[in-house]
């Protein structure tokens, strides 16, 4: 090989891969940062990466196309892993590699390179992603192949080779392993390895604590077209400025915090905790928009793949066809979940109190308590009850 683009954060890890790169491999390194919502500048990733000597550099602000083409699809799923994990790294990892093989095909590159560990989730994404969308795509994964497997070998090697860090932040740097996104920021590592400690205070960077949340609640009217959130308030919001806003009105009331143990593809147990302000709002209203909307099989099918789907893309099956043919039944079912949901922000609950909606299939005729005129003949439930009791009847005389 002689060129390699390397998913480049400028942080310490990724610094050291580009000049291990060229050190092992001889090879020119081309860096991609991509800004899709962490909430940190990356255009000091471009210094940074010129003072290594890098030539070939890509920063690109991807947000909406991560929500609108990543997020949003999924969340019309209510997609969620093993039944609190709403896949906020997973979800950001089919975009990064799709972008690492197309900058790969217009650099000339034939490999790419990432700094995912060997015994996480996310080496097996970006490489299945890549590998879907080019089966002859090569990669380079050096924590599968180096020696350097402490914070103190790689503060060695960055000295010794001049690599550019800053030091005085990195000595104060959180002890967790972190990732964010638009969807979330997760932690992992350090006091959570054990799953009895409960996680410090000052750990948490999006979300004040339920306690200290406002003793007042905050209403907001969520407007959904087609499944997909377009307005906040009433106020028109693209796909990113969507997932900002209810970061932000999340965040302030202590809403999204997640301690959980989940399965790692790879096989092992993994303590994290996560903070997903606007996912968990998200999700709390998608399900009551389409409480009044969705006919009531068509949402027990979708619930009933869903955690198919979610595991998918858990597993980082984004581009397989299996989870596009899923899409496809998901997205159908969306045409008619349109509407209004109103929403209770409180110390850490999100509370739905209201939907509406043109195409509601709830009827209050027929559902009444009261008088309904005729509408639901009551007497016709005996029937449908005798009839579904046959095969019981018949087995209890047995």
């Amino acid at each position: 090989m002689n060129k390699v683009v390397l998913a480049y954060s400028g942080g310490l890890d990724t610094s050291i891969i580009a000049k291990w790169l060229t050190e092992n491999y001889d090879c020119e390194v081309v860096t991609f940062t991509a800004d899709i919502g962490q909430g940190e500048e990356v255009e000091p990733a471009r210094a940074k990466a010129v003072a290594m000597g890098i030539k070939e550099i890509y920063i690109e602000d991807l947000r909406e196309e991560f929500a609108r083409d990543f997020v949003f699809p999924m969340f019309r799923a209510n997609a969620i892993y093993e039944g609190e994990y709403l896949l906020g790294t997973s979800i950001a990892r089919p975009l990064i590699s799709k972008r690492l093989v197309e900058i790969a095909a217009e650099v000339g590159a034939d490999t790419i390179s990432h700094g995912a560990t060997g015994k996480g989730n996310d080496q097996v994404r970006f490489e299945l992603n890549a590998y879907a969308l080019n089966a002859d795509i090569k990669v380079i994964a050096p924590w599968r192949e180096w020696d350097l497997s402490s914070r103190s070998s790689l503060m060695d090697y960055a000295e010794k080779h001049n690599i550019p860090i800053d030091y005085q932040k990195q000595s104060k740097k959180s002890p967790y392993s972190m990732d964010a996104n638009l969807l979330h920021i997760s932690y992992e590592g350090d006091i959570l390895e054990d799953p009895w400690v409960e996680a410090e205070d000052d750990m948490w960077r999006w979300t004040v604590s339920p306690e200290d949340a406002p003793d007042q609640a905050e209403y907001i009217e969520i407007t959904y077209e087609k499944g997909d959130i377009v307005a906040i308030n009433g106020e028109t919001m693209s796909p990113a400025t969507v997932m900002e806003d209810l970061n932000r009105r999340g965040s302030a009331n202590g809403i999204g915090r997640l301690d959980l143990v989940e399965n790692r593809f790879v096989g092992m147990k993994s303590r994290g905790c996560y903070e997903t302000p606007a996912g968990t709002i998200m999700i709390k209203a998608h399900r009551a928009i389409e409480s009044i909307t969705l006919d009531r099989e068509a949402a027990h099918l979708k619930d009933e793949l869903m955690p198919k789907y979610a595991k998918l893309i858990y597993n980082g099956f984004w581009f397989a066809p299996e989870r596009e043919m899923m899409q496809a039944a998901i997205d159908a079912s969306q045409e008619n979940v349109c509407g209004v949901v109103r929403v209770k922000l409180y110390k850490g609950n999100t509370s739905v109190v209201g939907r509406k909606s043109v195409n509601s299939l709830f009827s209050e005729k027929i559902a009444t308590f009261e008088d309904d005129g005729g509408a639901y003949n009551q007497k016709d439930a005996e029937g449908f009850i005798k009839l579904n009791a046959l095969r019981l009847r018949l087995k209890s005389l047995q």
